[in-house]
């Protein structure tokens, strides 16, 4: 199944649900970053929520980005989504591997850590960035930003995000976001009987793994509750915006000693992108053009 987004509203527009699948986009940052196994899970938790997070926002241009930064050996994870169904992300140390858990689980919360915050900054487009800050809970991912959406957004939500991967990569990931809105949150029946729903979910995965697609969970959750699917199937990937130029014109910021150092020692430069691991050649006459210019 292609990745994809698609958004949902029920209970006359008092609850919002949209889903996203993301197999495909997560297994490319899996081999951009050469993750293990908890690291692939991490970030394509994350992923998977980003463009959850940006669904929502309606300026052409507008993204969310996600840092997690906690205690574990992982280190941080950082997650750039958009409105245009794009998203990138790394995390700080790909190649950690932890043991499972005791139910044979990806210790991702282990790998994360359980102590540090949750950085998320809404860029609308115009103005300044949107920025909000919690701590930790569990460092699993799906409860963080849940936390998140509770506590700084002041949204009751349900967030599930979920990674399968094995030895050949991954062949599940996605996510699910249900919002009650005000107006449905006053129907405590309702809102009662989506919990027990929602409750009843094993995971994200396990129902992609099932062969449901994302109309077929909308209906199990909210078919009598006035579900409407949006027509809009929004095709979502994994996208880095770096280039050659914009690599260059970040190496004037070193300056003119530095470059000339460069030129004399290293005969150009290197880099890499941190959010695709694409590296970058400057050759000597380049930057040398680049000290011409400073």
């Amino acid at each position: 199944m292609a990745d994809q987004l698609i958004r949902a509203t029920a209970a006359e527009g008092g609850i919002r649900a949209v889903s996203v699948i993301t197999t495909a986009l997560t297994e490319e940052a899996r081999q951009r970053h050469q993750l293990s196994y908890v690291a692939t899970a991490a970030l394509g938790r994350t992923m998977a929520a980003g463009l959850l997070f940006a669904s929502s926002m309606k300026r052409p241009g507008s993204r969310v980005n996600i840092r997690i930064e906690g205690d574990g050996p992982l280190g941080g994870v950082t997650v750039d989504a958009g409105l245009d169904g794009t998203v990138r992300g790394y995390v700080t140390h790909p190649e950690v591997e932890l043991p499972p858990t005791a139910i044979g689980k990806l210790d991702v919360g282990g790998a994360v850590g359980r102590t540090g915050y949750v950085y998320v900054i809404r860029d609308v487009g115009f103005g300044y960035p949107y920025s909000s800050t919690v701590e930790l809970v569990s460092g699993e991912i799906g409860d963080d930003l849940t936390h998140y959406l509770a506590t700084s957004e002041q949204t009751p939500s349900a967030l599930m995000v979920g990674v399968f991967t094995d030895a050949q990569g991954v062949s599940a990931a996605g996510g699910l976001l249900i919002q009650i809105m005000p107006k449905a949150a006053q129907d405590e029946a309702l809102v009662e009987l989506l919990e027990s729903r929602l409750s009843t979910l094993a995971g994200f995965t396990s129902l992609l793994q099932a062969g449901k697609t994302i109309p077929a969970i909308f209906d199990e959750l909210l078919g009598d509750m006035g579900l409407v699917i949006l027509p809009e199937v929004q095709m979502v990937r994994f996208h880095c915006g770096c280039s050659h130029e914009r690599v260059l014109n970040a190496l004037k910021l070193f300056g003119q000693a530095e470059l000339e150092e460069m030129i004399q020692d290293d005969r150009g430069a290197e880099a890499t992108c941190e959010f695709c691991s694409t590296v970058y050649q400057a050759s000597e006459g380049e930057l040398a053009e680049l000290l011409s210019k400073l």
